[in-house]
């Protein structure tokens, strides 16, 4: 009897599973040969697309539509004129041209007339356009020998596809994959579907607040729209389910973090900050008293702090990080700031150093009772009984700031107590090291998590800083310090420009101050660059700049070499530094009024931004000069003269980019942004990050929407998470 009774149990509570809506996993372990077509034989081709489930399947999303109500009929067209047209093909050929090149020949026609298609190097054309077959192609007609033709255009098959809109899907010609051939099983996934429809574990009520549809009437309409309205609909729903769960994902792993980990309770008052605060020769920004402000009410926490902050060129992060530093140090604990490369990490030793030498450290070990604050720099290039020294001083807590590059995370490097890491310019770093930082703390002698304050000068887009940096708090420098003078910026691009840039650039030498020439980025080639470093500073030398002190700096000196070099001009000795991008971050000579790039197009427009900031760091009018090839078409050089804001720059940039994968290492994967857009999805994003915060809030492990939390556990893996987190 008991066993018939949980037999029953069993049948209903399956039947109860069967009739329930479908979920992503489920779709996710649905073999793709339950989908009508999709045999042993086909299988393999749609994997190698990267398709491996009906999940995957459905997700593979129209990258256009084709509204056949609003097409041109050939009669329409007109020359030089691109338009879209829906024909037949009549008939195709293909041959050789006398330089042994691949050409394709089709006729297709319409109601109204006909047209020539003709393909250059692409002899699969001819199996493509088989006679009788419906396509819809996009160029631009031309008359060739008397006749209109279209050279290489964008040819969508359509096949006998019916309905007013037909989406077009990316397409294989390698595995044999085509557009209506995706449309037609995905369309028979969808039919299967419908009887137990689509989850949607969203609740009602955020759906309702943003006007967003349903999920299953969003899956349909993204693949089958009614109207372009439908589509649009459909895209914004799904967009909106990527950005939510990405937000979820760091939100809740933030919350996960700060209620896991003990941190320091610093001390943000006392005669270290005080004295510091006094000594400074110049008045805080707004900006920067903010976000002090900011920093200190995290610093008082003892929940571990975990802040971006973004700066624009010149804003005055250092600033920020000193009295970010200077509260563990007050304490009795130590800070670490983490540099990119030894130009940058020398470079903030010997500003850090000037700042902090007028305080004094209570010590009552000592004679006087104080002492000076002991600040070490350590490089690969620090060797022997000197690096020896400075290991010692950072395991005993007798160096109270250690300031470095990746040396400060090897093993041999053990601080006593690290209470605050500052990491600059994060982005040139990879994760593990970043968080290899924060680990080597917990080993100290308190085991606590020490606060953690990520700087960079690359100013990011809103959208982009809210999902890939989503689980940080961020901070703003949106104000220059007083007494910076703005940076003119001109593009120079033919012979008689240069002579004149070249002329300026010598007046400003005569009276003393210095310049930078920026050599081009060669893509992959330390070696070319360098080369070309070495060519542009033997040409200056002899030639435009013969009469003043030119030096070289690039990646392949050794660090004493660098040093150097730095040193020298930093001095006022070297009137004309030719370089690298290894001066792209943190290099500081307020005297430099000039700053040359050549061959600007071949930088991003970050990069420039960067290496203009090495400029105008003083009060002098300064000078950027973007060289370009004669009439070379350049929108990114064209953005650095139009403006010298660089959150403006950011979004410029985005939009010029485009965007990628948010997930970094991984090329492709289910939780990258497929609908969503950094650029145009701002809002969606907004709402994603309120409602992620306002659940995870109330239901920090989401275990009131069980199937949320699943899609979070299905589409993020390990690797995933990690990187989004230690971000």
């Amino acid at each position: 009897m008991k066993c018939t009774s949980a037999v029953n149990r069993f049948i209903r509570i399956f039947s109860a599973l069967s009739s329930s809506p479908i979920t992503l996993r489920e779709l996710d372990q649905l073999d793709l040969e339950r989908i009508k077509g999709i045999g042993p034989k086909t299988k393999p081709a749609i994997e190698e697309f990267g398709i491996h489930s009906v999940l995957d399947l459905l997700e593979t999303y129209p990258r256009r539509y084709i509204d056949r109500t609003n097409m041109s009929t050939l009669r329409d067209l007109q020359l030089g004129v691109e338009a879209m047209v829906m024909v037949k093909v009549l008939s195709c050929q293909s041959i050789r041209t006398r330089n042994g090149r691949a050409m394709v020949t089709a006729t297709v026609g319409d109601s109204t007339g006909k047209l020539s298609l003709t393909f250059f190097n692409q002899a699969w054309r001819e199996r493509q356009l088989t006679q009788g077959l419906e396509v819809a192609v996009f160029g631009k007609a031309e008359m060739y020998n008397g006749y209109r033709q279209m050279t290489n255009p964008i040819v969508d098959p359509v096949g006998n596809q019916t309905g007013r809109i037909v989406p077009i899907y990316p397409q294989s010609g390698k595995s044999s994959i085509s557009s209506e051939r995706l449309a037609k099983w995905i369309q028979d996934a969808l039919v299967k579907c419908g009887p137990r429809g689509i989850d949607d574990p969203v609740p009602s009520s955020i759906l309702k607040a943003r006007n967003l549809i349903d999920r299953g009437e969003a899956m349909r309409s993204i693949h089958v729209p009614e109207t372009t309205e439908m589509h649009q609909a459909a895209r914004r729903r799904l967009a909106f389910d990527e950005v939510l769960r990405v937000q979820l994902m760091l939100v809740g792993k933030k919350a996960q973090w700060e209620r896991d980990s003990a941190g320091f309770a610093h001390e943000t008052t006392g005669h270290l900050i005080d004295g510091f605060m006094k000594a400074l020769p110049f008045p805080l920004t707004g900006a920067q008293t903010r976000t002090i402000a900011e920093i200190y009410k995290n610093l008082a926490s003892p929940q571990p702090m975990h802040r971006l902050l973004q700066g624009d060129v010149g804003a005055g992060k250092t600033l920020v990080a000193v009295a970010t530093m200077l509260a563990a140090v007050q304490g009795g604990h130590q800070a670490a700031l983490m540099a990119p490369t030894e130009v940058l990490a020398d470079q903030h030793a010997i500003g850090i150093r000037a700042l902090l030498d007028s305080l004094r450290l209570s010590d009552e070990g000592n004679l006087f009772g104080d002492r000076q604050l002991r600040i070490e720099l350590l490089t690969n290039k620090v060797k022997g009984a000197v690096r020896k020294a400075i290991l010692a001083g950072i395991a005993d807590g007798s160096v109270d700031i250690a300031i470095g590059t990746h040396a400060l995370i090897q093993d041999k490097v053990s601080f006593k107590s690290l209470g605050v890491v500052v990491v600059d310019e994060q982005h040139r770093f990879g994760v593990e090291q970043r968080s290899r930082l924060r680990d080597k703390a917990q080993e100290s002698e308190h085991g606590l998590v020490p606060d953690v304050l990520v700087m960079t000068a690359t100013p990011i887009p809103r959208t982009a800083a809210m999902t890939v940096y989503g689980d940080l708090d961020v901070s703003i420098l949106d104000e220059l310090p007083p007494g910076r003078t703005p940076i003119v910026t001109a593009r120079v691009s033919d012979e008689k420009e240069r002579s004149a840039m070249w002329a300026d650039v010598r007046s400003r030498l005569a009276v003393g101050q210095q310049a930078y020439v920026v050599c081009p980025l060669i893509e992959e080639s330390e070696k070319l660059e360098v080369a070309s470093a070495e060519e542009t500073f033997e040409e200056l030398s002899h030639g435009e700049l013969a009469d003043y002190r030119v030096g070289l700096l690039h990646g392949r000196m050794s660090s004493l070499e660098k040093e150097e070099v730095m040193g020298a001009f930093r001095r006022g000795e070297i009137k004309a530094l030719v370089a690298t991008t290894v001066i792209e971050v943190g290099v500081d000579v307020p005297n430099s009024t000039s700053m040359i790039i050549l061959d600007a197009g071949r930088f991003g427009i970050a990069q420039l931004h960067q290496l203009r900031g090495r400029v105008g760091r003083g009060a002098l009018e300064s000078h950027c000069y973007l060289v370009t090839q004669d009439n070379e078409p350049s929108p990114r050089v064209e953005a650095l003269v139009a403006s010298t804001d660089g959150f403006v720059l950011a979004e410029e940039d985005l939009n010029l980019r485009g965007e990628g994968t948010i997930m970094g290492r991984r090329q492709k994967g289910q939780s990258d942004l497929t609908l969503a857009s950094l650029q145009r999805d701002l809002d969606l994003i907004m709402w994603a990050r309120e409602d992620a915060l306002s659940m995870i809030e109330a239901d920090p492990m989401l275990k009131n929407l069980p199937t949320l939390r699943d899609e979070l556990d299905l589409l993020f893996n390990e690797e995933e998470e990690e990187f989004l987190f230690k971000s």
